[in-house]
């Protein structure tokens, strides 16, 4: 009888044998080769950097931070095997004597709810398979497990489960779930928060913290318990971590003081990289924005749209509402509540209570009152007619205070621009872009103004003219131009160009007419050099948009982005070569080979000569013309104001040697005006001041240097020679040989700066 048991037995297990071979060999040529782990590249978050290595943002799928096993501590480690796998260190890929159970669960049951997944199977599951609960996933996930166990250490198997499973939120893998729950890093978990972490691979959706903060701190605390079950933990420390809170300190990633700019460096990777390598690859990308700059462009740009829309549009009702059906939501809480409230930013409140007299508005976890003398501004005496209940109103936080349970704060209140402008500065030595905005809110309109917004430059397109004329026309800055009424027939009707107060001043030099930015000069200018030698050299400073071949180009028809406006003043700045604009230093891969390292790119626009006259020049549009409340600053500014018909577009450009920078302002909508009289100088030229006063701060002054067939003639206001000294002369710039001759004025000339 036992010799029939026997080969029963050996019968039995021949046949078994046979099955899981047979098993074996019809999947096992279907999977995956597990060796190539050894060369795994899991998906990481790709960083971008500020010039000063400060981060800018990330672009991601996953969002995941790589550790070592060395990296994850003991309490981890452990939490993770306790509840996941406790033979983890001990079998060899299954856990056998978990099969049976399983097994007869499961028939129980009627349904493959019961598992006997080890950490290993997870791992082939999560890297090799698909989720969906079949036999075939668990035969195949078993032999894919065999074989990682054989090619690879318990320590390299864990470390790369680690990394790898999600734990919800967005979040893969241990760390960068610790950083986004805890605001820390692993390696500074309490044993609490460790097994918190632990337990949430087994169901990270019905588990999260977030959303399901009880059923959370209930595997928590069965986490907990297996690790006292497992002797890794005493029954005290397993008692006093169990009645600790959740405690969360969420990180939520600020939002980028450079969004519109950080979009264009995605365009950027994505058509140079590719979008797999952009959210799965890992690249650390450092580009030229100064973080300073940025924030003062910013500001600058915020407040004066803020100001500029209330002259345009006076004070307009607030339309958007919490109010459903008349009544107030159970909770009231706008999404961007998530970010920390800091004095000196703007949020959205929500009015809870209004009256003739007072409005209660709630701004995150704090109360705020404005009564009729804090909104004189919208000329309305009833606060409740201004500030309707249940209205969401945007608010200048002033102040924030804390008076027992009460959190009081001071507001002012705003109004969100419907007006839109774009500031961008740019190295003209480099053409690096240093400072970078789109519009008044990324969140609001994606649209980037600064490089996609192609308007009228109005008056700020007669530099390109000019410079054109001192080059292929021989004209100097005292050549006489006739300021008188043209009209010029076309198959239909007259074009009678104006001059922007329709006055006529008669024959002046040419730095008057710059400096006064008078139309017909420009015009006629155009006419003499020709309309074909003013499409080159506006092609040659950069800009690509529109431009029409017809005469009233020279007073800004043509159309440009700031960034080429930035871009073609810099030209001056920089001696006549125009840099190519760029966002990017250099691009490394996620071991930190460098893939990509820029360039400076030049090419010849201008002479030298050409651009220090043209700058001289438009120095004097700060110092006498129509940038003169520039002169404040203190500084050597060369620059020209723009502005379109019915002021629809206000423009100012300007530059430094270091520095070259760019405001337009106008509505999205072309034909809107900005308000009869609101030129460049009422509204760009503020914004532009206000940021170079805190982009130049304690900046060193530059001025250009003098190339040498500069030389100097003492001129009066007509630009003809006088005695040096006089009452009203100064000294003028000419390329030598083309200066105006006297008896006087020859003796004057020197190639030395005045």
């Amino acid at each position: 009888m036992l010799r029939r048991a026997g080969l029963a037995a050996l019968f039995a297990g021949a046949i078994l044998l046979g099955a899981f071979a047979g098993i074996y060999l019809a999947y096992e040529s279907d999977l995956p080769q597990v060796s190539s782990l050894e060369n795994f590249e899991p998906n990481i978050i790709t960083e971008v950097y500020a010039a000063d290595g400060g981060l800018l943002g990330t672009f991601a799928i996953e969002r995941r931070v790589i550790v070592g096993f060395q990296d994850i501590p003991p309490q981890l480690r452990n939490a993770v095997v306790a509840v996941e796998d406790e033979d983890f260190w001990k079998h060899i890929g299954v856990n056998l004597w978990r099969v049976p159970s399983a097994a007869i669960s499961n028939l129980r049951s009627g349904r493959k709810g019961q598992g006997f997944s080890t950490l290993t199977m997870q791992l082939s599951r999560v890297l090799f398979l698909t989720p969906e609960k079949t036999y075939e996933r668990k035969i195949k996930e078993i032999i894919l497990a065999f074989q990682i166990e054989k090619n690879f250490t318990k320590e390299e198997i864990f470390t790369l489960y680690c990394n790898q499973v999600y734990f919800g939120n967005g979040n893969y893998g241990v760390e960068a779930t610790s950083q986004f729950l805890f605001s820390k890093s692993i390696k500074n978990l309490t044993l609490a928060e460790a097994a918190l972490v632990a337990g949430l691979p087994q169901n990270p959706t019905r588990l999260s913290p977030l959303d399901q903060p009880e059923a959370a701190l209930r595997r928590r605390n069965h986490v907990l318990q297996r690790m006292l079950e497992e002797k890794y933990i005493s029954s005290d420390e397993a008692e006093r971590a169990q009645a600790q809170p959740l405690a969360l300190a969420l990180h939520r990633d600020a939002p980028s003081i450079a969004p519109y700019f950080l979009e264009e460096i995605r365009k950027y990777l994505e058509r140079e990289y590719g979008s797999q390598r952009i959210y799965q690859g890992g690249l650390r990308v450092y580009t030229t924005l100064d973080p300073g700059m940025q924030k003062a462009a910013t500001e600058a740009l915020r407040q004066g749209l803020r100001r500029l829309d209330r002259k345009a549009r006076g004070y307009v009702r607030p339309e958007a509402t919490v109010l459903q059906d008349g009544r107030f939501p159970d909770v009231v809480k706008l999404d961007e509540w998530d970010q920390p409230l800091q004095a000196g930013t703007i949020v959205h409140g929500v009015v809870l209570n209004s009256d003739r007299s007072l409005a209660v508005v709630q701004v995150g976890d704090y109360r705020a009152a404005l009564t009729a003398r804090d909104i004189a501004w919208t000329r309305r005496t009833n606060v409740a007619d201004a500030l309707p209940k249940g209205a969401i109103v945007p608010v200048l936080v002033e102040s924030l205070k804390e008076a027992g349970d009460q959190k009081i704060a001071q507001v002012q209140l705003e109004q969100d621009p419907k007006l839109e402008g774009a500031l961008v500065a740019v190295e003209p030595r480099t053409g690096a872009v240093r400072a970078m905005v789109g519009g008044y809110d990324f969140d609001r309109s994606k649209f980037n103004r600064a490089t996609q917004a192609f308007r009228q430059v109005g008056s700020a397109f007669k530099p390109i003219v000019y410079a054109a004329a001192l080059e292929k026309a021989g004209y100097t800055p005292s050549t006489v131009i006739v300021d008188s009424p043209i009209s010029f027939p076309d198959n239909q009707s007259v074009w009678s160009p104006h001059n922007y107060d329709f006055t006529f001043w008669g024959p002046i030099p040419l730095r008057r007419a710059v400096e006064q930015s008078r139309n017909i000069p420009a015009i006629k200018t155009l006419q003499a050099i020709g309309i074909k030698t003013g499409l080159e050299y506006a092609q040659r400073f950069g800009l690509t948009g529109p431009l029409q071949p017809y005469l009233p180009l020279a007073i800004g028809a043509g159309e440009a982005t700031p960034l080429e406006m930035a871009s073609a003043f810099g030209t001056f700045a920089n001696q006549g070569l125009r840099m190519k604009p760029m966002y990017v230093s250099r691009i490394t891969d996620r071991e930190g080979n460098i893939v990509e390292e820029a360039r400076p790119s030049a090419s010849d626009t201008v002479r030298a000569d050409t651009a220090y006259i043209m700058t001289s020049l438009l120095k004097g549009v700060v110092e006498r013309g129509t940038a003169a409340r520039a002169r404040s600053l203190k500084r050597p500014i060369a620059g020209k104001t723009g502005t379109t018909s019915d002021w629809t577009d206000g423009w100012f450009v300007g530059y430094e040697p270091a520095l070259a920078a760019a405001v337009w302002i106008g509505f999205d909508e072309k034909a809107l005006s900005l308000g009869r009289g609101q030129d460049g100088a009422r509204t760009a030229l503020p914004i532009w001041m206000e940021f170079w006063a805190s982009a130049t701060k304690d900046k060193p002054i530059e001025d250009l240097p003098v190339p040498a067939n500069i030389v100097f003639v003492p001129v009066d206001g007509s630009g003809r020679p006088a005695p040096a000294g006089t009452p009203g002369v100064r000294m003028e710039a000419f390329v030598a040989g083309t200066e105006p001759r006297s008896s006087y004025a020859s003796a004057a000339a020197a190639p030395a700066a005045p």
